[in-house]
């Protein structure tokens, strides 16, 4: 059985997540940086090894992030990230046994997503002056985040070739590399046909680009690039409270559940692999359950 420090060995699971398990580079860099303040950890300790790591050691971590003011739900990450670490090296047989088996996840509450009324995302969405390129390209990514409930890592990485105008879908390549179609509303569909036919060429300067939103530089458009958009738009509309793109995901969601869509078919869409984290929706429906209540019982 191979003795491995413990560097050797996180470096080792992270070629595997980026190799085998084609884990985006955002996701295997949070798992490093989970892993490296573990090893700082198990190094104060004098532990050198892979090994040498007892179940008292990941508990004493997990308390020492306590200390340190970690919430319950970083702690619960912190934890499942080293369980997929030791369940790693025990299937390359470098650990007989992994000390994270028998320690159960922090409690705590499910938080519910914050999410736009209706209004508010009509409000957002006209924002954009569709009188200039920059504003149907924005009008165009406003509307396709709000019409599929991508996340804004697959809205970014979207190509031309993505988009199938006239059937309405588009091919959104998610978490892990997994492509799934999303259907596409008519407004959306019409208004990415519209930057594609009026406004993108003034991005791509004459080159052919499978990119399907691009920068004023013929770039394709960044996470941050575009987060800065939605702050700016949200603030023209005159909405108060924080948002972001993710916060369009939420509001896609919930306006379909509140609306009576089927969960199965939101959990596909938004290509949740468990239907619990697409179950959270439910719970976010019971504002718009009372109100019919109080509208429509006899005795309400």
């Amino acid at each position: 059985m191979p003795s491995l420090t413990l560097d050797v060995a996180v470096q080792q699971f992270l070629d595997h997540l980026k190799v085998e398990r084609e884990l985006t580079p955002a996701t295997v860099a949070a798992y490093g940086c989970d892993l490296a303040v573990f090893a700082r950890f198990a190094g104060a300790r004098g532990i050198s090894l892979a090994t040498a790591v007892r179940a008292i050691d990941v508990l004493d971590h997990l308390a020492k992030l306590t200390d340190n003011g970690l919430t319950a739900r970083s702690q619960a990450r912190r934890l499942v990230t080293l369980r997929q670490f030791f369940r790693f090296l025990k299937a390359e047989r470098v650990c007989e046994v992994n000390p994270t088996e028998d320690i159960d996840l922090p409690r705590f509450g499910r938080k519910l997503p914050d999410f736009l009324s209706v209004d508010e995302v009509d409000r957002l969405l006209v924002a954009p002056d569709r009188r200039t390129h920059r504003g149907l390209r924005d009008a165009a990514m406003l509307e396709t985040l709000y019409a599929t409930g991508l996340r804004v890592s697959e809205l970014v990485r979207l190509r031309l070739r993505d988009v199938n105008f006239d059937a309405g879908y588009l091919l959104a390549l998610g978490k892990g590399r997994k492509q799934r179609l999303v259907p596409v509303g008519e407004v959306a569909i019409t208004g990415i046909r519209t930057y594609v036919e009026t406004g993108r060429a003034v991005f791509t300067n004459g080159r052919a680009l499978d990119t399907l939103f691009l920068t004023h530089h013929g770039r394709a458009m960044t996470r941050q690039g575009f987060w800065k958009l939605v702050g700016r738009y949200a603030a023209a509309a005159g909405i108060r409270k924080r948002i972001s793109p993710h916060k369009l995901r939420h509001s896609f969601a919930t306006h379909l559940v509140e609306r009576g869509a089927d969960l199965r078919a939101v959990q596909a869409m938004l290509g949740h692999v468990d239907i619990g984290t697409t179950e959270i929706y439910t719970h976010m429906s019971r504002g718009h359950l009372r109100t019919v209540y109080d509208r429509f019982h006899p005795r309400a």
